[in-house]
């Protein structure tokens, strides 16, 4: 028996194993349905270069999800499968949430322990910022790198003049205190590493920054190719998991559960376990260990892409040098390529009024939960991101690009047709008070009616962020530790 069970080794799986296993007389063990790459020379070479996006159809380090983005919308979103989880494939993106975001999240808990003032200490703690690090608010000291792009590329210069020539100020900073600049156009810090010989940057995600060096401490297992079918209980009390370990059948005990999983998988493998809607479970034929709203509410940033010509050369740079922030807006001009020839514009609602939802259909763990987003379900949402395409045509006039596809009014059905996400799904087990008929877990992480069960990943949190989510997951499974100790 081992003293943590850690299911996924994504972002926060990778922070809690090493921070928990700190403790030579801890005993951690960490299960992994996909991959596990014990060195950093065994990652696909194609997870090195941050100036990739490697989520292609076959990729073997993906998980792949049908989903609603609207009732005549589907979809399909990805998630990293692996060691580093997406932390290992995304865009290196580092921006804290917001001190607004994090006022919201005290709220929904009931507690000061939530706001920016009592976050600061570990985002100091866990960066080593190479430009800002002696800048109030920094650290310099930490296990996660942090850079931004000094020289960018012609298109994104041009982008960065055109939202000032249209009233933006310049952001240096977007981590800066106090909680992070409103508005403006900046550099994005990414966790990337420093250009080599031919200008390349590796991105360094969690598992390069804080799991492998871990890796030798004798009290660490880490385990990949393990499918966990259902946890186990004594009554209410979580006593391990049933697992598939390469397609053979195994029980792993454990004084205390995490699952970090992320806010797909997370939530799966509670409603599996019967910890969800008590109905849900019965009609499924699973026993029912504790009424739980799991799956009942989740949010994502709905994104509209919009594809245009240009004629900068196109640059090896990491996928988001800029972006433009304002209200609850995000634009994200990506420098790689989506469709060949063409660059494409993002414009991203941050904090939608929409909410979706994630439920079983089957308690078959080799079948996907059916994901329905339910996007521009308010028209306060349909409007806000009407409003926001309408500035990035102006962006977009003013760098003399040429978007492509029918031109034509902003009408709810052209939201539609070019609807797509960020793929920043959270909220699924969220975090609240005792008694709030949506939360799963407490502010520290316990699920609500269960003992020896946490769950630390982006399905917790509660509010809609208005940055993108890698800093905060970090940050998460920071403070965790402190409760997990």
């Amino acid at each position: 028996m081992v003293h943590t069970l850690i299911i996924g080794s994504g972002t926060a799986g990778c922070v809690l194993a090493a921070r928990l296993s700190e403790d030579p007389g801890h005993t951690v063990r960490v299960v992994e349905a996909g991959s596990h790459w014990a060195h950093s020379d065994d990652f696909p070479p194609e997870l090195a270069d941050s100036a990739e996006l490697p989520l292609g159809d076959r990729a073997s380090w993906l998980w792949r999800y049908s989903v609603a983005l609207t009732p005549d919308r589907p979809g399909t979103i990805v998630r990293g499968r692996g060691i580093g989880g997406s932390g290992s494939v995304n865009g290196s993106y580092f921006i804290r949430a917001a001190a607004r975001d994090f006022a919201a999240w005290s709220g929904e808990t009931g507690s000061r322990s939530w706001d920016f003032g009592a976050a600061l200490p570990y985002f100091r703690a866990l960066e080593n910022d190479h430009d800002y690090g002696d800048h109030p608010g920094h650290g310099r000291a930490g296990p996660v790198p942090v850079r931004r792009i000094v020289r960018p590329t012609p298109l994104i210069q041009e982008f960065g003049a055109a939202c000032r020539d249209l009233g933006f100020g310049e952001v240096a900073d977007w981590n800066a205190l106090p909680g992070g600049p409103e508005s403006g156009v900046g550099p994005v810090p990414c966790t990337v590493g420093p250009p080599d010989a031919s200008g390349r940057r590796h991105r360094i995600g969690p598992a390069h920054s804080y799991l492998l060096p871990a890796l030798s401490r004798p009290n660490l297992t880490v385990q990949g190719d393990t499918l966990v079918i259902r946890l186990r209980f004594q009554g209410t009390r979580v006593t391990g998991a049933d697992c598939l370990i390469d397609g053979k059948p195994e029980t792993i005990r454990a004084e205390r559960v995490v699952l970090c999983a992320g806010a797909i998988e997370s939530a799966a493998l509670l409603l599996r376990s019967g910890i969800g809607p008590g109905e849900q479970s019965a009609a499924l034929g699973i026993p029912v260990v504790a009424e739980v709203p799991v799956g009942g509410w989740f949010t994502d940033h709905p994104e509209i892409g919009i594809d245009y010509r240009h004629p900068a050369p196109a640059g090896r740079s990491v996928p988001l040098e800029y972006v433009l922030e304002f209200d609850d807006i995000e634009i994200r001009p990506y420098t790689v390529a989506f469709i060949p020839g063409a660059y494409r514009m993002g414009v991203t609602l941050m904090r939608p009024t929409s909410a979706g939802s994630i439920r079983l259909t089957t308690a078959d763990p080799l079948t996907a939960p059916r994901i329905e987003h339910g996007y521009l379900e308010t028209a306060d949402d349909r409007t806000r991101l009407r409003d926001a395409v309408e500035l990035a045509g102006q962006i977009l006039e003013s760098m003399a690009a040429e978007p492509l596809g029918a031109a034509g009014p902003v009408s709810d059905r052209w939201l539609r047709d070019r609807l797509g996400t960020s793929q920043h799904l959270a909220g699924t087990c969220r975090m609240g008070r005792a008694g709030d008929p949506r939360a799963v877990v407490d502010d520290r992480f316990r699920v609500h009616g269960v003992a020896g069960l946490s769950v630390v990943d982006l399905s917790v949190v509660p509010v809609p962020l208005s940055r993108g989510p890698q800093a905060t997951v970090v940050l998460l499974a920071e403070r965790a530790t402190a409760e997990l100790r």
